[in-house]
């Protein structure tokens, strides 16, 4: 059900990029703003495929608020800084709770932005790393996260109001993978994907 949403999403998110972007190498757009700031809500969800002892692991889904910065190095090309973090449940398919944990993933993405009149789509890659905190064993003695690099892809597209305020809408997949090791034992350590996916809308502005 994930990858099919996840299609759906990238579908229409080209078809309307492709649709609005057919002037884009015609368009004089020489201007442009150094900076600009998004705030959006993001829908992470989590699509975990290990195991641990011997288990399937059931991440939770969660909404919550983000914030990112990106500097343009040209009209085209940029780097993206995103800021956010979230809190997840895990269980595992026999019942055992293993608490909650939080997620702080700082991921720098280098972008290609096209130019369509009002419609600015864009697409881009990078890497972020995921600091583990919070953490609450639920139903065992300890749980223990170890912090992770991982990469990721994104689309998105941006549709300015005015010179300065513009909407936004972004897909992000992050492939990602941790080390859980359970009541201190390395017998009981397991290396875990969580591959969330991040679909994101808000608003931005130009500085």
């Amino acid at each position: 059900m994930k990858k099919l949403i996840f299609g759906l999403l990238m579908t229409g998110l080209f078809s309307l990029t492709n649709v609005n972007a057919q002037d884009a190498n015609t368009t004089d757009d020489t201007t442009y703003s150094k900076w600009q700031a998004r705030f959006r809500v993001i829908a992470v969800v989590p699509s975990p495929e290990d195991d641990i002892d011997g288990a399937n692991v059931d991440i939770s889904t969660t909404l919550v608020p983000e914030v990112d910065f990106t500097y343009f190095f040209n009209k085209n090309l940029a780097a993206e800084l995103i800021l956010a973090t979230t809190k997840h449940e895990v269980e595992i398919e026999n019942g055992a709770d293993l608490g909650y944990v939080w997620l702080l993933p700082p991921s720098l993405n280098l972008q290609y932005h096209f130019y369509a009149d009002k419609f600015k789509p864009y697409v881009g890659a990078g890497i972020n790393y995921t600091i583990f905190y919070g953490e609450d064993a639920g139903d065992i003695d300890d749980i223990d996260y170890d912090n992770a690099f991982g990469f990721s892809f994104q689309a998105g597209v941006d549709y300015n109001l005015n010179d300065k305020w513009f909407l936004n809408f972004d897909i992000k997949k992050l492939f990602l993978k941790t080390d859980v090791t359970l009541n201190n034992d390395s017998a009981n350590k397991a290396e875990v994907e969580i591959n969330p996916l991040l679909v994101g809308f808000g608003a931005g502005f130009k500085f």
